[in-house]
């Protein structure tokens, strides 16, 4: 009777299925063949996206002070885009939940690189109010870049987890450290058309965010998540193993400690990142050594993650937490005791700032990915990413104020004993866990 029944269940969702779809369940080699293909336009998209959110953070806080003429408020187009990062994680999370990865990141996407063309025309005219509210709206991309790699998850397998995160990450690299490092040519090129040289590049952030949608927009297809969620709910129809449910009971205190990881390397690392430009102003150094040690924070943040992933994959995601919290700790204190005219020393400090955040990110997003299921996965995790927005754009409004009141080694200081937070946290994981 219990056969029949099953059969009929099985039968019943067969005839719900699309032809599109069904292929997938019943050919192995075929949905490997479709997870090789979306890490593959994941990858491709990030490389755009990654080229679009690096002018926000490498000319943002300068064209603020060009703009305002003062540091105090030198962090809020970081916080804004920031703040406008946490509302389209949660649209993009929701969109991506109903209507799957592809509309949701190509609609994040392509909103940023509008946003961006806005903080352009502000430059132009030096509408302050049009910057600030181009710089919440370019936000839109910088969260997509971000939720893209959730993407490559969808159908990978709980040890190919932090791996698949891993790759979507390094492949940012590749636009997120040219774009720093193309500053100065943008400046030149925008100055050639009229236009203000820190506004540069954003007339390249623009055409990146839309080019990353507008690849996941035409290639993303079948979508990686809508498939994800049919086997799940195929698997749930046609087999009686209760073990993924019954791994699941603590899944939300893994999603709370997987957030909380990802919350406290996100504040060290905006706080201390925003105010990195203006210290180094302040102290002789030019616009092409910004962008360089921008590039060098920002390569440091996506390139080891490869190994990253494998570390989180096999070591464990608790004690990459750990190794994130202490390497967050050396990048303030090397921050903070480094000559300011040391270009050297603030380079070392900023490559430890990227990579604590990435071993903080990528061991965080694994944590959360174990604790969800399909049926929830893409809208908690756009409300995770929520969280992750609004703690980087208090660390970027707060850095600008506790700058101007005390300095730049109080800032690092504070961000690196902060990131010993991480400590407790896992302990606490641990108990749990128990």
């Amino acid at each position: 009777m219990l056969n029949k029944q099953r059969i009929d269940d099985s039968n019943a969702l067969e005839g719900e299925m699309d032809e599109e779809i069904y292929p997938y369940i019943s050919s192995p080699e075929k949905l490997a063949g479709l997870y090789r293909k979306t890490l593959f336009i994941v990858v491709l998209s990030q490389i755009f996206g990654g080229a679009g959110l690096a002018a926000g953070i490498t000319v943002g806080a300068l064209l603020a002070l060009d703009m305002l003429g003062t540091d105090a408020y030198s962090g809020v187009p970081v916080a804004l885009f920031t703040l406008g990062s946490a509302g389209s994680a949660l649209v993009v999370g929701r969109l991506s939940q109903k209507f799957g990865r592809r509309s949701g990141l190509a609609t994040g996407f392509i909103t940023g690189g509008l946003g961006a063309i806005g903080v352009i025309l502000a430059a132009i005219t030096s509408n302050v109010p049009l910057l600030f509210a181009s710089f919440f709206i370019y936000g839109a991309g910088t969260a997509t870049n971000l939720q893209a790699r959730y993407a490559g998850t969808d159908l990978a397998n709980s040890k190919q987890r932090a791996t698949a995160v891993s790759i979507a990450l390094v492949s940012t690299t590749l636009g997120a450290v040219a774009g720093p490092n193309l500053v100065g040519v943008m400046g030149d090129f925008a100055t050639s058309m009229g236009i203000p040289p820190l506004a540069g590049p954003f007339i390249l952030a623009s055409a990146a965010f839309i080019t990353a949608g507008l690849i996941l927009l035409a290639f993303l297809r079948p979508d990686p998540f809508l498939i994800a969620k049919k086997l799940e709910e195929w698997n749930r129809r046609n087999t009686s193993d209760i073990s993924e449910t019954s791994s699941l009971q603590t899944s939300n205190k893994g999603v709370v400690v997987g957030a909380t990881v990802m919350i406290l390397t996100q504040v060290v690392m905006v706080a201390i990142m925003t105010m990195t430009p203006i210290h180094m102003g302040h102290h002789g150094h030019g616009l092409r050594q910004v962008g360089l040690v921008i590039g060098i924070h920002v390569g440091a943040m996506y390139l080891p993650s490869l190994v990253t992933g494998m570390l989180v994959d096999r070591v464990g995601r608790t004690a990459m937490a750990v190794v994130a919290g202490a390497t967050l700790l050396l990048s303030g204190l090397v921050a903070a005791f480094a000559p300011p005219g040391s270009l050297i020393g603030i380079i070392i400090a900023l490559a430890l700032l990227g990579l604590g955040w990435n071993f903080g990110l990528i061991s965080g997003t694994a944590t959360i990915i174990d604790s969800t299921t399909p049926s929830t996965r893409a809208k908690t995790q756009g409300s995770v990413d929520v969280l992750i927005a609004l703690s980087g754009a208090s660390g970027g409004a707060l850095s600008g104020m506790v700058v101007a009141n005390s300095s730049y080694a109080s800032l690092s200081l504070a961000g690196g004993f902060l990131a010993l937070l991480l400590v407790p946290v896992v302990i606490w994981s641990r108990k749990i866990a128990k």
